[in-house]
């Protein structure tokens, strides 16, 4: 019965669904914004967390919709955090090997992944801290 608990949705199906499809869409704008699937950018280090958060974001999607929810959502809350992290630090002091987009913080394509992530960590975070408080389920 405990295994069943983790399955049981951490939020409502309209909840879920908007996660499922920001998760994709962050997906989907980093994949398009590195030159296609099989593109990595360079440096190299840059292009593989590409590669990693189009994953995770359809695993997180993946999760959401069969579940188990919380670690979905906890997922998502990565998913959402971690490009708006790294779109401050590219955009102001820069990463290593990785200098030419500082000061560039009105690119289009980055603007759009800042609104969908936040969206998806407006919609996650406060999921995530709920299904903290009430504990192990």
């Amino acid at each position: 019965m405990a295994h069943r608990a983790t399955m049981t949705p951490g939020a409502a199906w309209p909840a879920r669904w908007a996660g499922v499809l920001l998760c994709l869409a962050v997906a989907t704008v980093h994949v398009v914004d590195q030159g296609g699937i099989t593109a990595t950018r360079d440096p190299y280090y840059i292009g593989i967390a590409y590669h990693v958060l189009e994953v995770a974001a359809v695993v997180a999607a993946t999760l959401l919709l069969v579940g188990p929810v919380r670690l979905g959502w906890l997922l998502a809350a990565g998913v959402a955090a971690g490009p708006l992290l790294g779109y401050v630090l590219s955009r102001g002091p820069g990463l290593p090997g990785y200098t030419e987009d500082i000061g560039n913080w009105t690119e289009p394509i980055g603007l759009v992944s800042l609104a969908l992530e936040g969206a998806l960590l407006l919609l996650s975070a406060p999921i995530v801290v709920r299904s903290l408080r009430r504990g192990p389920s």
